[in-house]
């Protein structure tokens, strides 16, 4: 597949591009990012006729969406997809009391949670100014699962699923914008919201990856019925399918443990019989399920760019997959490029 391929996103009238441009890193994520680095990826995933674009208030306190709509803000406004997310609430101070990580040299916003009506309206319309674009495409409610909300999270889930979801599907049935849904780290958290509301899409950070398929027993499936589009981010496990188990490999943020580093390695020999680079193959397996119809990948530099979109078209042959079936790192019914 080339990751400029046009997919359409669920039961809803947008198409996306099989490869999409996560703007975490521009907004300085553990480490600075400067102006003309993040306008070149921009402009080089353009070029390369990528055509959605995702961002978030949370992504380096307003400095992600400020520069998405900086690079994005001359191109015909019909010619691409920008989703962004609701939550959160910012609110101007002095950078020198702000407690910015993980982020660096960020916008200079605080930051507090708000799922209420009024908070996810009033964060919609802060977005808006932020992008100077004249719409979004895509709202997800952002963060309100368990790894970012511990043990509030029963809580901050029942105020989304109130406050949050009446704000949303109040801007989706007046036009405003075009799908709704949820964005979060845990597929169960994805499941409930839909067995709770009629939400279009979900941005899911891992969780369906060569390392991880549970949520094929019942949330991918639900979604396919359902015509709801999965955006899946984190698809290198936070590192550690691009990289490889080398040390110091990153799983989920933290180090990779011994069981997931030593998968890695027999997946990692598989790759090799066949030729086919790791990070190859984790990209291209994410986008074979139906109901996923685009990777967000972020990226720091545009040779780090570069290299995901030719990872994207690596040619990968059936047999492949079908040894990593065999060898029982692939679950017989996850869905394979063809």
């Amino acid at each position: 597949m080339q990751p400029d391929s046009k997919r359409k996103f669920g039961r809803v009238d947008l198409e996306v591009t099989a490869f999409s441009f996560g703007t975490a890193p521009v907004g300085n994520f553990q480490r600075e990012i400067d102006e003309e680095t993040s306008d070149a990826m921009f402009q080089h995933s353009w070029d390369a006729g990528i055509r959605y674009f995702d961002t978030a208030p949370m992504y380096g306190h307003g400095l992600s969406e400020l520069r998405t709509g900086q690079s994005l803000r001359w191109k015909k406004r019909d010619d691409f997809v920008l989703s962004t997310k609701v939550g959160r609430v910012l609110k101007p101070a002095k950078r020198s009391g702000i407690a910015y990580a993980p982020w660096t040299n960020a916008g200079p916003f605080e930051i507090r949670f708000d799922y209420s009506y009024d908070g996810v309206m009033r964060s919609f319309e802060d977005s808006m100014q932020r992008l100077a674009l004249e719409r979004a495409d895509i709202l997800f409610i952002h963060d309100i699962d368990r790894f970012t909300r511990g043990a509030d999270q029963p809580g901050v889930f029942a105020e989304a699923m109130d406050g949050a979801w009446k704000a949303l599907e109040r801007l989706r049935s007046e036009g405003t914008v075009k799908a709704i849904g949820v964005g979060v780290n845990e597929w169960e958290v994805c499941q409930a919201a839909l067995e709770t509301h009629d939400f279009d899409c979900f941005l899911l950070a891992g969780r369906y990856t060569l390392l991880e398929q549970e949520s094929l027993d019942t949330f991918l499936p639900m979604c396919v019925e359902r015509g709801a589009a999965v955006v899946i981010g984190g698809g290198f496990n936070s590192g550690i399918l691009a990289t490889g188990a080398v040390d110091g490999a990153k799983y989920n943020y933290s180090p990779a443990p011994p069981a997931i580093m030593e998968k890695v390695r027999r997946i990692e020999r598989v790759c090799a019989s066949h030729d086919v680079p790791l990070a190859a193959a984790a990209l291209q397996f994410v986008t074979a399920h139906p109901a996923i119809p685009t990777f967000a990948a972020g990226t720091r530099t545009v040779d780090q760019l570069e290299r995901n979109l030719a990872w994207f078209s690596h040619p990968i042959p059936a047999d492949f997959w079908a040894e990593l079936k065999a060898e029982g790192l692939l679950r017989e019914d996850a869905p394979v490029p063809k």
